[in-house]
């Protein structure tokens, strides 16, 4: 037998476009844009979204995420000093005019390479990471193609023009989202303003978003001739965050435009509802001939679902439980599921697992178990 709890709530890992009526979606100047949620990955509008593109300096998410993840691996210190090598030192464009030899510290690299682009403190990375930019520019591609950046090719990790240095709308949310899940990296991408070699250079964002559009968190602009103006630009409210990506508009202010366009419709129009909380305790499954009377029970996945504002207060989830189960019980063994439903509609289904393992009696013990209930009833 099993038993059912209807609770008001929700839970689910991805809610796909095709179960909604999109809104009208605003109107794109650049040639090709994107707009997704960061938790469950969805698209909300897209142009051209997978037309390789030249990125210009928004190539630097992929920099920058792998500083991150060698970072949060002990590979890095953030207080580690890195040399400047000539090579470093000779970048142009955007810079903080390393000079060869000079030490700065990994903290202060992120920083200039978050909030003022700075190719040379990149290159200076690339080369403590991997040794030379090439070899850094192969663990880019690795790291593309593991996130599945399949139109996606970096040829440096600045963004300079090449013609081997190409990737796409899509590709770039897919970096940067995977960029945002590392908290860290909004101490660096929400600076406005700055200075390092101890307040003697300063630095000011790029991306003017940060200081003129409410809730942005990130994440990188570009500009090239090649590559026109992009931007990766994320912004978090109501406990939703969103990614838009605009590649190849003619202006600064188009791209800033389109940019705010996208994510006044995304917040306008949508809402991600609250799962179901690791800390909300859900009822336990009594186990028989166990040496625990019950086990407690969670679910399976953490995730998040996305849908209309109009339709969020209409979100349920039920939660389907086995009666009873028999040891020996797994940890992670499946003891029910929870359905998350708008209307009549599944939208996800979520295997709920016993959080811990329960042995099973031996003979002995189960006929003790026996004798004191059959004694107790005398």
């Amino acid at each position: 037998m099993m038993k059912k709890i209807l609770l008001c709530g929700v839970f689910a890992l991805l809610l796909t476009m095709s179960a909604m009526a999109a809104p009208a979606a605003p109107e794109v100047m650049a040639p090709s844009a994107l707009l997704m949620e960061r938790s469950t990955g969805t698209i909300l509008y897209e142009k051209n979204a997978h037309e390789r593109m030249a990125p210009a300096s928004v190539t630097k998410v992929m920099t920058m995420l792998l500083t991150v993840e060698a970072i949060e691996r002990g590979q890095l210190g953030l207080q580690d000093e890195v040399v400047t090598s000539e090579y470093a030192a000779s970048m142009g464009g955007s810079q903080i005019f390393l000079e060869p030899g000079e030490r700065m510290t990994v903290q202060d690299l992120l920083k200039s390479i978050a909030v003022s682009s700075a190719n040379d403190a990149c290159v200076a990375m690339a080369e403590h990471l991997a040794g030379s930019e090439a070899g850094f520019v192969e663990q880019m591609n690795a790291r593309a193609a593991a996130l599945g950046m399949e139109n996606t090719h970096f040829a440096n990790c600045c963004g300079l023009d090449h013609e081997e240095h190409y990737t796409t709308a899509y590709d770039i949310a897919l970096m940067s989202r995977e960029l945002l899940s590392h908290e860290m990296i909004r101490e660096y991408t929400t600076i406005w303003m700055d200075t390092v070699r101890d307040g003697a250079f300063g630095l000011s964002n790029t991306n003017k978003l940060v200081r003129f559009y409410d809730g942005t968190t990130g994440v990188k602009t570009g500009y090239t001739s090649r590559a026109g103006y992009c931007v990766s630009a994320s912004a978090c409210r109501e406990g939703m965050e969103l990614i838009a990506v605009i590649l190849h508009a003619d202006t600064s202010p188009h791209r800033n435009a389109d940019a705010s366009g996208l994510l006044n419709f995304g917040f306008a129009n949508y809402a991600v509802v609250s799962l179901h909380s690791a800390e909300e305790q859900l009822a336990p499954v009594p186990v028989s001939l166990g040496t625990a009377a019950e086990v407690c029970v969670k679910p399976e996945h953490e995730g998040s679902v996305l849908v209309e504002k109009a339709q969020a207060a209409d979100v349920t989830q039920e939660i389907t439980l086995a009666e009873s189960v028999e040891a020996p019980v797994e940890q992670g063994q499946r003891l029910g599921v929870l359905r998350c439903r708008l209307g009549e509609e599944i939208l996800a289904e979520i295997p709920l697992v016993a959080t811990q393992s329960v042995e099973r009696l031996g003979t002995g013990e189960i006929y003790e178990g026996l004798l004191r209930n059959f004694m107790m009833k005398e």
